[in-house]
C-alpha cells in the first residue's frame, strides 16, 4: 500500500503540489469529529436560548422615538432624522427600518434574526480562515469556534440586554464589527480574478457602510487595516501580499468616504453642538486623560472576566486539531511562522489602540460614564475575542509537538474550559430572562391600557416607567427625566403622558 510520504515524493517528482495534510478517516479523526461536534452544542444551545428569549423583547429607550417615525414617515422619515437631525448614520437607519418597519414584533424576532446572521458570519469567517490557510480540521470545529465568539460577544457583557436584546445599540455596536468581518471572507475566499475584483467591490461597500453606521466599528476597522498592511511584510509571500494590500487600501477607501458622508452630515453636526463637540475638543489634554481612565475600567473589567478563557480554549482546540500547514505541504512558509509572537503583538496592540480611540469619540456624548456604557464595548470587544481564540491556537500548534499525553490533556482541560464558560454565560442569561418577562408582562399589560385610553378619545394618560438592565425609560430617577415621554405621546397618539407609580 502507497504510504502518504510516498504519495508526497510522487507528486514532488512529477512537478506538482505536495497534497494538504488531511485528517486521517481512523478513529482518531472519527473521534476529534464526533468531540468537536458535541462540544459545539453547549454555545449552540446558549444561542439557541437566547433567541428564544428575545420573544420578550419589548421597545424602551430610542425605540420609543424610532417607531413612531417609521410608522408615520416610512423609510424617507427614518432616514431625515438621522441624516438630517440626529447623528448622521445613515447605514444605522436603514438597519433601524429593518425591524421598526414591524413594530413591536420586529423587536421581539430581532434577536433570532440578528444572531443567527452573526453566527453564520462568524462561522463562515473561521472556515474561510482555515481554507485560505490550506488548513482542514474535524467536522464542528469551525461551527465551535464561531459559537463560541458569538457567545462571548453577545453575554459576556457588562449588560447582555443592551449588547444584543435592544436593537437600538445592537446594529451600532455589535451587529456592525460582525458585519465588517463579512467583507474579509471574499477575499479568503477568492482563487480567481473575478473573485478577487468582486472582493474589492465588497471591501469598498462594506466600508462606506460601516463608515455610515458606526464611528467606534470605523475606527477599529482602520486601525487593523493599518496594522494587515504593517503586518503584510511578513505575514504573505509575493502576490498574496500585494492583493491583500490593495484589498486593504480599498476597504480603507470606503470607509473614509463613509465617515466624510457621516462626519459633514447635518445630523453630525447637530450631534456635535448638542454634546460640544465642537467647542471642547476631544482631543484635549483633559478629554484624552479622562478617556484614558475611562479605558483603564473597561480594560479591568474586561481582563477580570473570566469567561473570555473559553475564546483561548476554543483556540487551543482548534491548533491541536486542525491539520496542514505544516513544512512540506503547499501553504508557504513565511518568516512570519518563525515569529508568531509578533502577530500577537501587533494584534493586541491594535486592540489597545482602537479600544481607547473608540473611548475617546464616545467621551463627548456620555461623558464620565463612557467607561461603564458597556454597550459601546462590543465594537473592540469582537477583536479582542478573535485575538484570544488566535492566541490559543498559536499555543494549540506548539503544543501538537509535544508527547501525545500532554496534547490529550491539554484538549481535555480546554474543552473543559468551553463548557465552563458556557456556563458562566447561561446563570446570568437565565436570570435577565426572569427580568424580560417579568417587564413584557408589565409592559403589554400597560401598552393595552394606554391604546385602549387613546381609542376612546383621551389626549392625556399616565404613564409608569417600566425598566429592565437599566434601560431609559420616561420618568426614570424617580420621575426626573422626561425623556423620552413626548416619544411615548406620539407612539400612542396622545398630546402628553404624566408620570404614574401605579401600573394600570
Amino acid at each position: 500500500m502507497t504510504t502518504d510520504a510516498s504519495k508526497s515524493a510522487g507528486t514532488q517528482a512529477k512537478g506538482g503540489k505536495s497534497p494538504r495534510t488531511e485528517p486521517g478517516p481512523g478513529p482518531a479523526g472519527r473521534w476529534a469529529a464526533i468531540g468537536t461536534s458535541g462540544l459545539a452544542l453547549l454555545p449552540l444551545a446558549l444561542l439557541g436560548a437566547a433567541f428564544w428569549f428575545g420573544r420578550l423583547v419589548r421597545p424602551g429607550g430610542d425605540d420609543w422615538c424610532f417607531l413612531p417615525v417609521v410608522r408615520d414617515g416610512g423609510a424617507a422619515g427614518m432616514i431625515g432624522k438621522f441624516f438630517l437631525h440626529d447623528n448622521g448614520r445613515i447605514a444605522n437607519a436603514l438597519l433601524v427600518i429593518g425591524y421598526g418597519a414591524f413594530g413591536v414584533p420586529g423587536h421581539q424576532w430581532f434577536a433570532l434574526v440578528s444572531g443567527v446572521l452573526m453566527l453564520g458570519i462568524l462561522w463562515a469567517l473561521v472556515a474561510s480562515a482555515l481554507r485560505s490557510a490550506g488548513l482542514t480540521a474535524p467536522r464542528g470545529l469551525a461551527l465551535l469556534v464561531g459559537a463560541t465568539t458569538a457567545a462571548l460577544l453577545f453575554f459576556a457583557t457588562p449588560n447582555p440586554y443592551k449588547a444584543f436584546y435592544w436593537p437600538a445599540s445592537s446594529v451600532s455596536h455589535t451587529v456592525a464589527p460582525v458585519l465588517a468581518c463579512a467583507a474579509v471572507i471574499p477575499l479568503l475566499r477568492a482563487r480567481t480574478r473575478r473573485g478577487r475584483d468582486f472582493a474589492l467591490g465588497v471591501a469598498y461597500l462594506a466600508g462606506m457602510f460601516i463608515g455610515t453606521l458606526s464611528e467606534e466599528t470605523a475606527i477599529v476597522a482602520v486601525v487593523v487595516l493599518a496594522a494587515t498592511l504593517l503586518m503584510s511584510r511578513w505575514a504573505l509571500p509575493g502576490a498574496g501580499r500585494t492583493r491583500t494590500r490593495v484589498w486593504c487600501v480599498v476597504a480603507f477607501a470606503g470607509v473614509a468616504v463613509g465617515v466624510a458622508i457621516l462626519y459633514l452630515s447635518p445630523g453630525a453636526r447637530f450631534r456635535r453642538g448638542r454634546f460640544g463637540a465642537d467647542s471642547t475638543s476631544m482631543f484635549g489634554p483633559e478629554a484624552l486623560t479622562a478617556s484614558l481612565r475611562a479605558f483603564a475600567h473597561v480594560l479591568v473589567t474586561v481582563f477580570t472576566t473570566w469567561q473570555y478563557l473559553g475564546a483561548v480554549a476554543v483556540g487551543v482546540l482548534l491548533g491541536l486539531l486542525v491539520r496542514g500547514g505544516e513544512p512540506g505541504t503547499d501553504v508557504p512558509d513565511g518568516s512570519l511562522r518563525r515569529r508568531p509572537l509578533l502577530l500577537v503583538l501587533v494584534g493586541f496592540l491594535s486592540f489597545l489602540v482602537s479600544g481607547y480611540l473608540c473611548i475617546v469619540v464616545a467621551h463627548p456624548a456620555f461623558g464620565a460614564g463612557a467607561g461603564t456604557a458597556s454597550r459601546i464595548w462590543g465594537d473592540f470587544l469582537l477583536l479582542y475575542v478573535l485575538l484570544l481564540v488566535g492566541a490559543g491556537a498559536l499555543l494549540g500548534r506548539w503544543l501538537r509537538a509535544r508527547r501525545w499525553g500532554i496534547r490529550t490533556a491539554t484538549a481535555g482541560v480546554a474543552a473543559v474550559m468551553c463548557a465552563a464558560s458556557c456556563v458562566g454565560l447561561a446563570v446570568p442569561l437565565f436570570r435577565l430572562e426572569r427580568q424580560m418577562d417579568v417587564r413584557a408582562q408589565r409592559w403589554d399589560r400597560q401598552d393595552r391600557t394606554l391604546r385602549e385610553g387613546a381609542a376612546r378619545g383621551a389626549r392625556v394618560l399616565p404613564y409608569t416607567p417600566v425598566s429592565v438592565s437599566g434601560m431609559l425609560e420616561p420618568f426614570g430617577d424617580h420621575g426626573r427625566r422626561a425623556w423620552p415621554a413626548k416619544c411615548v405621546a406620539q407612539y400612542y397618539r396622545l398630546e402628553k403622558i404624566t408620570h404614574s407609580t401605579r401600573l394600570p
